[in-house]
C-alpha cells in the first residue's frame, strides 16, 4: 500500500516528491543507484522480474516518474505489459514529450490490460506539468495534469487517483503542507526539511491502534489505507528456499536464480509471503536551479532486520542538464 506525495508549495523548490514503497521485505530489490545499463537513470529496481523495472526514478535530463499499484476486480491479462516496464520505458527511452508518451500509453492502449496503476511522469527540468496516467484512462483527455507552475500538494496511493476516501492520502497531504510551512516560517534549511519529511513518511497509525502484527497482511489489509507507514506485518517464514538462493536474488542475480528452479517455485516465496512493511522511503527535492537531491532510506536489510542510523541511507545530488530542443 505505497504512497506518493508531490508538492510545489515550497518557494525554494520547483518540485518535492515523497514516497513510501510498501512490499514484502524478502522481495529482491536494488537500492537506489545510477542504473548499470542506463547510467542517466537514478532509482531503485525490482529484481524479482526479468524486466527489472522500478516504482520511482529520475534522470539527469530531468525526467521524473513514480508509480503506485491498485487492485482491480479482474486479474491482468496473461500477455499484459509489466507496470514496472511502463515506467522504465519512460525513464530509459526517447519517448518524446510527456504528451507523446501519454498518447502512446493511453490512446494506443499500451497499458489497458496491465494491472491497476497510477503513473505520475513528466520533465521537471522544463518546468512542465506532470501527467497522471492510469490503466483505466480511455483517452488522453482523461489524464489529469498536476504540479508544474501550479502551487499544489497532492497525494496518491493504491487506489485510483483523486479518490478522497483514503485517510493516508489526506493525512499525507496535510502533514506535507505543515512541514513545508514550518520550514518556511522558521527559516530552516534543507536538512531539517528532509528530516521532517522522513518523519512524515514514518507516521504509523496501525501501531498506535495496537494491532497484532503477527496476524499478517491479509488480516490488516483494509487498515492499510489509514497509515502512511506500514509496520512489519506477518512472520519471516521462508519455507525451504536455500539461503544462498535468497542472497543471490537480492544481489541482482534473480534472473539466474529463478531460471534454475522450477517455473514459479521461487516466486511463490520471494516477494509474496513473509513480512510485509514499508521497505524504502524516498525524498526528492528539485530546487529552482535544477539541482536534484535524492535521499533514500532503507528500513530493513536482506535478512529482514531493521536498519538503524545512517547505514541504510543513500544521499545523492546532481544537476539536471536539459538537452537542447530539436
Amino acid at each position: 500500500m505505497c504512497i506518493a506525495l508531490l508538492s510545489t508549495a515550497h518557494p525554494k523548490y520547483k518540485l518535492i516528491l515523497l514516497d513510501n514503497r510498501d512490499e514484502y521485505i524478502n522481495r529482491p530489490t536494488a537500492d537506489a543507484t545510477w542504473w548499470p545499463s542506463y547510467p542517466d537513470v537514478l532509482g531503485g529496481r525490482d529484481l524479482l522480474r526479468e524486466v527489472q523495472g522500478t516504482w520511482l526514478g529520475v534522470t539527469k535530463s530531468g525526467k521524473i516518474a513514480v508509480l503506485t499499484n491498485f487492485r482491480e476486480d479482474r486479474p491482468p491479462a496473461p500477455s499484459a505489459v509489466s507496470r514496472g516496464e511502463i515506467i522504465k520505458k519512460f525513464l530509459t527511452e526517447d519517448v518524446g514529450s510527456t504528451e507523446q508518451f501519454v498518447t502512446e500509453v493511453v490512446n494506443q492502449g499500451v497499458a489497458r490490460d496491465a494491472g491497476g496503476f497510477s503513473l505520475v511522469c513528466g520533465h521537471i527540468g522544463k518546468g512542465d506539468q506532470l501527467a497522471v496516467i492510469s490503466n483505466r484512462a480511455q483517452s488522453g483527455a482523461e489524464v489529469p495534469w498536476i504540479c508544474g507552475h501550479v502551487v499544489q500538494t497532492v497525494g496518491l496511493s493504491n487506489t485510483s487517483f483523486g479518490d478522497r476516501t483514503w485517510p493516508k492520502v489526506l493525512d499525507g497531504e496535510e502533514l506535507m503542507l505543515k512541514a513545508i510551512r514550518e520550514n518556511i516560517s522558521d527559516d530552516k534549511g534543507e536538512e531539517e526539511l528532509i528530516e521532517s519529511f522522513l518523519a512524515l513518511l514514518s507516521d504509523d497509525a496501525l501501531t498506535r491502534k495496537g494491532l497484532d502484527p503477527k496476524e499478517g497482511l491479509q488480516t490488516h489489509i483494509l487498515e492499510l489505507r489509514n497509515t502512511i507507514r506500514v509496520p512489519p506485518l506477518g512472520r519471516q517464514d521462508m519455507p525451504d528456499l536455500p539461503p544462498d538462493e535468497i542472497a543471490a536474488a537480492k544481489n541482482d542475480e534473480v534472473t539466474r536464480v529463478l531460471g534454475n528452479r522450477q517455473k514459479g517455485a521461487a516466486s511463490k516465496q520471494l516477494g509474496i509471503d513473509g513480512i510485509y512493511a514499508t521497505q524504502k522511503q524516498t525524498v526528492i527535492l528539485v530546487d529552482q536551479d535544477d539541482r536534484v537531491r535524492f535521499v533514500e532510506r532503507t528500513l530493513f536489510d536482506n535478512d529482514c532486520k531493521p536498519v538503524t542510523g545512517k547505514e541504510g541511507t543513500i544521499d545523492t545530488t546532481f544537476q539536471i542538464e536539459v538537452p537542447p530542443t530539436k
